[in-house]
């Protein structure tokens, strides 16, 4: 989960510095059509077929439609807002996916969790700081990204156990370029030469993604959840590093208190939900 975050993390990066190359409809086609190729790769290799009935189901559709959604959005906020804020908004959707899994799946999370989620929620508030002098609108996309991937989330537990994570990633994948597509026709801007640098960054954005979303599938599929979510909040490390050290970002106030928020809220959550799973289990 460490690495998945990590490998995410050097993706979100190199996106942003491709951006200042490249248009973004142009970056999401490329990374999409990229990373599906990649992951077409490994599927034929593994002689696991991307075309079957399980990928039409009712929460593929869904996954796909969510991940179009939060890809966009989230892509967007990276590349027009400061890395770090963008990665501390994102740290709230496994609070989301809690929330939801207990309004679409009728899990029971109780009033502690509600309360988790409820301060969670005002940290993401915080950070984005609505009715100040320092909010930007922009940052409504990052909300926007996380709400979406919530969304992915929460469908690919009711998806098909029988698809396997090179399927999942080729389709992963496909539903970022559909969102350059989107964006490309919206912005209604020409495809530039990419230069060699550019070939490079992107390159390694695909690396990284493929990377970090076969780990994250490993890690959730190999692992008990409840043991390796509260790792997913190191991400929120490697994004502020990165925007420091690479995009010279500085922290604020409102972002240094709103993660800690989130943080401790994640937390919280997923180990009362811990306990909870484990008093259902004794005897």
């Amino acid at each position: 989960m460490v690495a998945a975050m990590a490998a995410f993390a050097v993706e979100d990066a190199l996106v942003k510095a491709a951006s200042s190359t490249l248009s973004f409809g142009q970056i999401l086609i490329l990374f999409g059509l990229g990373g599906a190729t990649v992951f077409a790769c490994i599927a034929m290799l593994k002689s696991e077929r991307l075309f079957t009935v399980n990928v039409l189901s009712r929460p593929m559709r869904f996954r796909f439609l969510f991940e179009t959604i939060g890809r966009l959005f989230y892509f967007l906020a990276v590349t027009l807002t400061s890395l770090s804020s963008a990665t501390v908004i994102l740290q709230a959707t496994p609070i989301v996916v809690v929330a939801g899994a207990s309004i679409f799946f009728g899990e029971r999370v109780g009033w502690p969790r509600w309360t988790a989620i409820i301060f969670g929620l005002i940290g993401v508030i915080v950070v984005v700081n609505p009715g100040t002098g320092s909010f930007s609108v922009l940052s409504i996309l990052a909300l926007v990204g996380m709400l979406g991937l919530a969304g992915r989330d929460l469908a690919s537990r009711a998806a098909p156990a029988s698809l396997s994570t090179a399927v999942l990633g080729f389709y992963g994948f496909l539903s970022v370029t559909v969102a350059g597509v989107i964006f490309f026709l919206w912005n209604d801007k020409p495809f530039e030469s990419v230069s060699v640098l550019t070939a490079l960054i992107l390159v390694g954005a695909i690396t990284a993604g493929v990377v970090a979303y076969s780990a994250l599938m490993m890690a959730m599929r190999i692992g008990e959840i409840s043991a390796v979510t509260p790792f997913r909040y190191s991400r929120l490390l490697f994004g502020i590093a990165f925007g420091v050290l690479f995009f010279n970002e500085q922290l604020s106030v409102p972002t240094i208190v709103g993660s800690g928020l989130i943080v401790v809220s994640g937390l919280f959550v997923l180990w009362v939900g811990n306990c909870q799973l484990n008093n259902d289990q004794s005897p």
